[in-house]
């Protein structure tokens, strides 16, 4: 039964109510001496909490897309099949473009948000240069079949959610396709294929999108091997000029982190409420020794780049949860970088999905700014981080009908997240 799945959750609602209907209708009726009696009434109160803390978490699980499967709840899942030592570029010396295309077959995903807005498809991929066998999910914009459009290629967007976190949280909880559709439709902001691929690779790990060899090649699998799918099975604008990266979190660290460290790949990177040093996220493999810390940190990127990337951040965070971060990351970038970073104000919520889900429409009309029809520099609309508007929050409305306690994934909303360097 898929942990995330409508029947486990109803099977979790009839258990909570059995749960109460019993000892309402048993607990003077228990037959036996008094200890006995004693032992099932105890029992039936243990069976009402233990199935009311389940249902509370399915709840919110499913409201968050914090954990996909039981793997990565119970910290059993391993999709890593080897973890090769592939250099500085991550390529392992194989020349990607030169490998035989891979034709996937794709099914419609499952899950909250899955079937809206035209649907969201899976395919399950095995990473060829990283090693990495994992699902990834694509939404099409509706442009896509439209006969206008059929020799058209268009810009892609990876999504990446927090840690723990699920690669269909920015169709489930954040609701990015449903916001976005109609607005691609008027022309408002450009047609997008949106890609979230599976990063939760390892057993209870949080990869920090990171290379270590002999554990896992996370940024080889985010920046080699799922684009490679994409340009495979779909008419994709090619890199870098037609790609961006985005994420919220610890998922908005790594997009800030693989946009400064792959200018050959993305275009543009999206953070949200994210944070340079890998050590804000308790437990990071990119924080196991100094120099992956180094290695893995957009900051120290940006400051040691003998040529500064040409790549456009976008940074937006509250005062200690991102927006430091931001500020650091503008401060070291040198022409051709750019950075523009967004203050959200402390009211807006806390570190959780009402937070991040009003930013998704003024997200990609940035990003329509950079990659959109005829735009393919970092010195277009908004992206010097300077432009109008620059600093400031971008209009929308913060609660966007969700509960400011909601939980989210990540953890850099904790103490050390506050850290920006």
């Amino acid at each position: 039964m898929s942990l995330t799945g409508t029947p486990f959750l109803a099977t979790l609602i009839a258990l909570a109510v059995l749960a109460l209907v019993l000892p309402l209708a048993l607990w003077s009726r228990v037959p036996g001496p008094r200890p006995l009696r004693a032992a099932a009434r105890l029992l039936m109160l243990l069976f009402a909490q233990v199935t009311a803390v389940a249902l509370v978490f399915a709840l919110v699980n499913n409201a968050n897309n914090l954990y996909d499967t039981w793997g990565d709840l119970l910290g059993t899942g391993d999709h890593v099949q080897r973890a090769d030592d592939l250099g500085a570029d991550g390529k392992g010396g194989v020349n990607v473009d030169k490998l035989p295309k891979v034709r996937q077959t794709f099914r419609q995903a499952e899950g909250p948000g899955m079937h809206a807005a035209g649907g969201v498809r899976v395919t399950h991929v095995k990473g060829r240069v990283s090693g990495v066998e994992a699902e990834v999910y694509v939404w099409l914009p509706p442009q896509y079949d439209d006969p206008a459009y059929r020799n058209r290629t268009f810009p892609v967007v990876e999504l990446l959610p927090g840690y723990p976190g699920s690669a269909k949280a920015w169709f489930g909880s954040m609701k990015a396709h449903e916001q976005l559709l109609p607005l691609m439709r008027s022309g408002e902001i450009a047609p997008f294929i949106l890609v979230s691929p599976r990063t939760t690779l390892l057993p209870g790990r949080d990869t920090g999108c990171a290379n270590v060899p002999g554990r896992v090649n996370a940024d080889s699998w985010l920046s080699v091997d799922v684009p490679k799918m994409v340009m495979d099975n779909f008419r994709a604008r090619p890199a870098p000029d037609g790609w961006a990266v985005a994420g919220y979190s610890a998922g908005g660290h790594c997009a800030a982190k693989l946009a400064v460290a792959h200018p050959d790949r993305y275009r543009a990177g999206v953070s949200l409420s994210g944070y340079n040093d890998p050590v804000a996220e308790s437990g990071s493999l990119a924080a196991r020794t100094p120099e992956l810390r180094a290695a893995n940190n957009p900051w120290m990127l940006l400051r040691k780049a003998t040529v500064p990337p040409r790549t456009a951040l976008y940074v937006s965070g509250q005062p200690h949860d991102g927006y430091e971060a931001g500020l650091a990351l503008k401060e070291a970038a040198k022409a051709p970088t750019t950075v523009h970073v967004v203050r959200v104000p402390p009211n807006a919520g806390g570190h959780t999905m009402a937070l991040w889900r009003p930013q998704v429409e003024p997200v990609f009309h940035w990003l329509t700014g950079l990659l959109g029809e005829g735009r393919t520099g970092s010195g277009t609309r908004d992206g010097n981080g300077d432009g109008a508007g620059s600093g400031a929050t971008p209009p929308g409305r913060w609660s966007a009908g969700s509960t400011p306690a909601g939980p989210a994934s990540g953890t850099a909303s904790r103490a050390a997240a506050a850290r920006t360097r």
